[in-house]
């Protein structure tokens, strides 16, 4: 149960910030690049293909890289918490897992 409830609404909002940053920068990262490379086929231009393809793969890299290190961070305020964690750390804990 969460002991601070004042700061909810500050925790809610976090969470929400990481939701978009896990989910939406990634699948907007892919959209661009699958339309950089559509343009570049429909140009028929061999050398925009290859530029478009390599725009495409970084952006790919990106996406997953930004998807994993919003999970490291998830995942590292865990441990943090979980490892004998007490007071203000373990409550502050549970207002995450409450928000």
């Amino acid at each position: 149960m969460c002991t601070m409830q004042e700061i909810l609404p500050v925790i809610r909002f976090v969470k929400a910030i990481f939701n978009i940053i896990q989910f939406l920068i990634p699948i907007g990262l892919i959209i661009m690049g699958s339309v950089d490379l559509g343009k570049a086929v429909l140009s028929s231009d061999d050398k925009e293909i290859k530029q478009a393809t390599s725009k495409l793969i970084k952006r790919a890299i990106a996406a997953v890289a930004i998807f994993f290190i919003v999970l490291l961070v998830k995942l590292v305020m865990n441990l943090v918490t979980s490892s004998g964690a007490q007071g203000n750390s373990a409550s502050w804990m549970a207002c995450w897992d409450q928000a």
